[in-house]
């Protein structure tokens, strides 16, 4: 069982993270790409690294607009886990724009 992390925990890792926000409940991330296709593509690059970790985010799409939540449901909260997540769809979503 993975550890989860404290609220002082999440705020000093959101620190890193500047464009995540959340709890110990759960940490989000909302990103606009130039076009429909352009945010699939995102949606499948996170999709791949997910399985490589077999750790999925929760994905909101809408048209352009993607909101990834990231929480480790089996523990009940935020975990490293969810930390090294957001921080790979941070690469992602750079590697994009």
């Amino acid at each position: 069982m993975v550890d989860l992390l404290t609220a002082e925990a999440v705020r000093e890792e959101l620190s890193r993270l500047p464009d995540w926000s959340g709890d110990p409940t759960g940490i989000g991330r909302t990103v606009q790409l130039g076009s429909f296709p352009a945010a699939i593509a995102v949606v499948d690059r996170v999709a791949n690294l997910a399985e490589e970790l077999d750790h999925h985010p929760d994905i909101d799409i809408r048209w352009r607009t993607l909101t990834f939540r990231c929480v480790t449901h089996s523990a009940g909260g935020v975990t490293h886990r969810d930390i090294e997540l957001a921080g790979r769809i941070d690469d992602i979503v750079r590697s994009a724009a």
